[in-house]
């Protein structure tokens, strides 16, 4: 029997193809080897970039551009999505990223005050919730900035006030939230890791050096978000250290928790909730996902992985197409039914990433090809 509907749920292929383009060539492939079926695309993302327009190509809204402070306190554009639904979707990359300081890179004097100036101003625009996506950070300041962009006060041992920077959490002694301007919203922030905040495993030592920290640049930054939970502790009664994704993005995951009562989730689930998946669902016959590389990794969290459990549960088959994959059994048992890999030559990434989007339509309409005569 042709399927009547079918879900083209991707992540995107980092560097090659992002989650749109995906969707857009997997419909085609649909409507000319099944004419009359419903495809409905659901572009991918885990609160990294892409996340705006990925909610905005869903659900629908506005694009909001405002000026605020990026990595190093300098004005810059930056962008949010007030959706139709009410809620607001913020990436921090998009002021706080990391492609945004390019050679540039110092976790020490990075800051995520323009992330703060995003949620006031999409506070200001009426949203009854924000979606913070807390991917591709250049920042190791525990959220400090955001905060005091909105009104949290830090005082260091001879009280001054400062907005606090991964290489100057050492010297905080007092927080006061008094003045916050968040009025009870509700705050979901986004991520895909389980870092805690400090030590070995933490936010320093795991992701510092992808942001420019040397060793010694680690210790301090490591030693810093030690002193800030420590504050945390005595001044806001709260225990934050240890809960899964504190260390996510220079441990905001943290900081969202401790100064905006947020709550942190898995980026797959907060999309998939926000679309309502599990609907659409539904008489699905089929679900098509994908990523860049099917790993160890796309089962712990990741959208392939968030999409197959859900599907499962509703008897619809899962097709993954990918560049490269590893052999991994498990992932049939959470309701993978077959696994396609684009890449027709062996070829280094360098020459097969310039073919994606030709690849990735031969092995689709292969794909439904075979459907076909079955």
């Amino acid at each position: 029997m042709k399927p009547k509907k079918i879900l083209i749920a991707p992540d995107s292929f980092k560097g090659t193809l992002s989650s749109g383009q995906i969707c857009e060539i997997v419909d085609r492939a649909i409507h000319k080897h099944f004419p009359g079926c419903k495809a409905i695309s659901i572009p991918i993302a885990d609160g990294g970039e892409g996340s705006v327009d990925s909610f905005l190509s869903c659900i629908g809204g506005e694009k909001k551009w405002v000026t605020v402070k990026g990595p190093y306190m300098e004005d810059m554009k930056s962008f949010y999505a007030l959706l139709n639904n009410g809620y607001a979707i913020i990436e921090m990359a998009a002021c706080a990223g990391l492609p945004l300081v390019g050679d540039q890179k110092n976790p020490l004097t990075s800051t995520t005050y323009g992330v703060g100036q995003l949620i006031l101003d999409a506070v200001n625009q009426g949203a009854n919730k924000i979606i913070l996506g807390l991917g591709g950070s250049a920042t190791n300041d525990g959220g400090c900035g955001a905060a005091a962009a909105c009104g949290a006060r830090f005082f260091s041992s001879d009280g001054q006030e400062f907005v606090p920077t991964g290489g100057t959490l050492k010297h905080i002694s007092k927080i006061d939230l008094t003045n916050l301007h968040i009025p009870g919203i509700e705050i979901t922030a986004m991520c895909d890791i389980n870092n805690p905040m400090y030590g070995t495993r933490g936010a320093a030592y795991v992701f510092g050096p992808q942001k420019g920290a040397d060793k010694d640049d680690i210790i301090l930054l490591d030693n810093g978000l030690r002193c800030l939970d420590a504050v945390i502790q005595s001044d806001l009664g709260q225990q934050v250290a240890d809960i899964p994704g504190a260390g996510a993005a220079g441990a905001m995951g943290a900081g969202m928790i401790a100064f905006f009562n947020a709550t942190l989730q898995m980026g797959i689930e907060v999309v998939l909730d926000a679309v309502g998946f599990d609907s659409l669902l539904d008489d699905a016959d089929l679900v098509i996902t994908g990523e860049g590389s099917f790993d160890h990794q796309s089962l712990g969290g990741k959208a392939v992985s968030g999409i197959a459990s859900r599907a499962k549960k509703k008897s619809v088959p899962v097709i993954v197409v990918t560049g490269g994959a590893e052999v991994l059994p498990e992932a049939y048992d959470i309701g993978v039914t077959a696994v396609f890999t684009i890449n027709r030559l062996p070829e280094d990434l360098a020459v097969s990433k310039n073919k994606s989007a030709d690849n990735l339509k031969a092995t689709v309409e292969n794909i439904f090809r075979l459907i076909d005569v079955i």
